[in-house]
């Protein structure tokens, strides 16, 4: 696949973090910040497998990991109020990125987007930003019964914007939720992001296409 090939698509589907958003330090702030301050080690093993939930699925999986006497619900609310200012005035779009979709747009893809984020950080990012309103949809992973490690999310995007898996281009940034996007049929555009640079050759190897910026 080439690049120009995008063009030729009639549904896109894009993560947030990571790949559209330049958020990936704000996440491992958040992360960092909650272990440290519980004395608790930071490992990659951990950081990653974060990666694959939403607040209140990591809150759970947090507690039982480390064994904590915390109700998961204090702690979303720790997570969410270190992410909110970040998100609201200080994250800004991938270099490219507003171009890159706007062209899309012009070109009239239907574009969606499928986050593990949720909408109170998103949202007035994405208008700060000035592309909310460039997306005919937006799901977040809690609203399917499974994470990214599955298809669920990109499925449920697919099917609001009326595209068919295999007419349409999912871009991720994270090697576990490109492969779970191949298993349903999409056709996969793997996002370069710094967090993510020990998975790079898998991301590349299984990537229909990778792209380190934004046309």
């Amino acid at each position: 696949m080439k690049v120009s090939d995008i063009f030729d698509y009639e549904y896109a589907i894009f993560d947030l973090d990571g790949t559209i958003l330049d958020s990936s330090d704000v996440w491992s702030m958040v992360d960092e910040k909650f272990l440290s301050k519980r004395g608790i080690p930071v490992t990659n093993d951990y950081l990653e497998e974060i990666k694959k939930h939403n607040f209140e699925s990591g809150a759970i999986y947090t507690v039982e990991k480390y064994g904590l006497k915390e109700d998961p619900k204090d702690i979303e609310k720790e997570w969410f109020d270190e992410a909110y200012k970040a998100y609201r005035d200080d994250i800004i779009l991938k270099p490219g990125a507003y171009k890159f979709i706007k062209e899309l747009v012009n070109k009239n893809v239907k574009l969606a987007v499928a986050t593990s984020s949720d909408e109170i950080l998103y949202k007035e990012c994405l208008i700060r930003n000035g592309v909310y309103d460039f997306f005919d949809a937006i799901v977040q992973t809690k609203e399917v019964k499974r994470g990214k490690q599955f298809p669920d999310v990109y499925l449920e995007a697919a099917r609001r914007i009326g595209g068919d898996p295999r007419k349409c281009l999912v871009f991720e940034d994270l090697y576990m939720a490109i492969r779970a996007a191949k298993t349903a049929g999409f056709t996969t555009v793997g996002v370069y992001d710094k967090a993510n640079l020990d998975d790079i050759d898998k991301i590349k190897e299984i990537s229909d296409l990778y792209i380190e910026e934004y046309i």
